[in-house]
């Protein structure tokens, strides 16, 4: 019979030889794997684990199953078998004792009939035993007892024979002699059956104790085994996934904190290393995004610095120039009254031209009055034409001025288009200024050209008082065109002024416009260095970049 032996069981251990660089090898390869992977495979082994506790209990099951079903249809029928043949010898001798004693023939014949029946329950009980012998030394023990009982048998035959014959002695000695060795000879060997039988019984008992105890002890160290190896399962498995996500988490708080300093390197290619991968690419991204704003935010930052300090220079010489225009501005006014007077002058001296036919003896000093009178408009006159020196200078100064902030303008870009709009108009209004005073001073040029040639000619009436007549119709003459001169200087004059106002006004716009420019230039540093405090919360590595990889 088949007996199974847990102890026969052994157990891998792997050698202590193996290198480290395996074991991490083989970590690497279990970290690279899928978490749906390793989880499928831990739930695998734990079926797995459950699968052999089962078939280890259903095989341990069946062997006491086959040991009990042994004991109940084998071993516990040929006890009973073997000890009621015992019982059938023993009370089968008792009768036979009896029939040889007894006297009376009813009882003898109750007795035969006792006999012949336990004979019978003997044959069949013998039979059913006979049928169940499996062992080859039981089989002889057994061919030997039912050889010694045909030999009691026979001698049985000859008692009763002669006990019937009336030799009941006869019947007594050879039932006490050769009969009783040979009944003491097969419960010997029936003795021995008994022992067979029972040994039987109680070594199948004990492999059923046997194989309860080894399935009870090999389901215990299974499971055992299997719980061993699911702790460590679990351990590595939980430790796989939560050891990328805590670095996840912590560069996710690195990241919201501003700190992109850091690397976030991704060692395994499941689930939690896609995740480091993609965190590490947004950070990188993010670190780009952050260098290019803070660059461009320091940029601005120097650019509206610069475009702050020039429109500063550019405001402190807007004023200065509205100052300028200011005072040509009064010189001006002083300008259009000397042009005046000397209007009123000419026309008295057209007068006095008139009358000096008939003031003859006043001539000298007539024409005394003219040459003091024209020497006052020579220099009025010299003194316009510098006042128009003084306007031509301040024009090209205005156009230097116009270029210089067209010039500002165009650094500043679309911001300073307005303001560029603004300098080509104050360059126009120079311009226009510059030619306006270009005029005057050929005007001036010829009008003190005309006073110098008026002069000589007093001079020659002074010489000669003869040619008075001629000398004063000439001096009428002249003095006519010196007042229509006069006239047209006014007007002149006039113009000018007006070309002043305009532009000091437009002095006045510019100066506001470039107070609104510096305002807004202002605003726009300050906004500057506000993005470049809430850029500069990022911490970024070495050059604005990160090292990729």
């Amino acid at each position: 019979m088949m007996k199974w032996r847990f102890s026969h069981w052994k157990l891998y251990r792997p050698p202590p030889h193996i290198h480290a660089t395996q074991k991490e090898a083989a970590i690497n390869t279990l970290n690279n794997l899928r978490i749906s992977t390793r989880l499928t495979a831990t739930f695998a082994m734990l079926v797995a684990a459950m699968l052999v506790i089962a078939v280890t209990g259903v095989f341990q099951m069946g062997m006491m199953w086959r040991n009990a079903d042994e004991i109940s249809t084998l071993w516990l029928p040929k006890s009973v078998s073997v000890n009621k043949m015992g019982s059938q010898l023993a009370s089968y001798r008792m009768a036979e004792l009896q029939f040889v004693m007894s006297t009376v023939d009813s009882e003898s014949d109750e007795l035969q009939k006792k006999m012949a029946k336990g004979l019978a329950a003997f044959q069949a009980d013998s039979k059913a035993f006979g049928e169940r012998i499996t062992d080859d030394n039981e089989r002889k023990l057994f061919d030997s007892f039912m050889a010694d009982w045909a030999a009691y048998l026979k001698i049985h035959e000859q008692v009763v024979s002669l006990t019937k014959q009336f030799q009941a002695d006869q019947g007594k000695r050879l039932l006490n002699t050769t009969a009783e060795k040979l009944f003491v000879k097969a419960t010997a060997t029936l003795d021995q059956l008994v022992d067979i039988s029972q040994k039987g019984a109680t070594d199948e008992g004990a492999n059923m104790v046997t194989s309860y105890n080894t399935a009870r002890v090999a389901m215990l160290v299974i499971a055992a085994l299997g719980v061993g190896l699911a702790a460590v399962a679990a351990t590595v498995l939980i430790r796989s996934i939560t050891k990328p996500l805590s670095e996840a988490v912590q560069a996710i708080e690195r990241v919201a904190g501003g700190d992109l300093s850091v690397a976030i390197n991704a060692t395994t290619k499941d689930e939690a290393g896609q995740l480091l991968t993609a965190l590490n690419n947004m950070q990188h991204g993010l670190i780009e995004v952050v260098s290019k704003v803070r660059h461009g935010s320091e940029s601005v930052s120097a650019a509206s610095e610069e475009i702050a300090s020039g429109n500063q220079d550019l405001s402190n010489r807007t004023e200065q120039q509205a100052t300028d225009l200011e005072q040509t501005n009064a010189h001006m006014n002083r300008l259009s009254g000397a042009v005046a007077e000397n209007a009123e002058n000419a026309r008295q001296a057209n007068q006095l031209a008139q009358g000096a036919s008939n003031l003859a003896v006043r001539g000298g000093e007539v024409v005394g009055q003219v040459v003091e009178t024209m020497k006052g408009i020579n220099d009025s006159s010299r003194k316009i034409s510098d006042i128009i020196s003084v306007i031509d200078g301040i024009a090209f100064q205005t156009n230097i001025l116009a270029l210089n902030a067209a010039v500002e303008a165009a650094r500043a870009g679309e911001q300073g288009r307005g303001f560029a709009v603004v300098a080509s108009e104050v360059r126009s209004l120079a311009g226009r200024s510059a030619d306006a005073a270009k005029e005057i001073k050929s005007l001036i040029n010829a009008s003190v050209e005309r006073v110098e040639h008026g002069s000589t000619q007093v001079g020659q009436a002074g010489q000669t008082m003869t040619e008075l007549v001629e000398a004063i119709k000439k001096v009428a003459s002249i003095m006519g065109e010196i007042s229509e001169s006069s006239r047209e200087q006014a007007a002149g004059v006039q113009q000018l002024g007006a070309s002043m106002s305009n532009m000091d006004q437009a002095t006045l716009q510019n100066a506001a416009m470039v107070e609104e420019i510096s305002a807004a230039a202002n605003t726009l540093r300050h906004q500057a260095t506000d993005l470049v405090e809430a850029v500069s919360v990022f911490k970024v590595g070495r050059g604005g970049y990160l090292a990729l990889g």
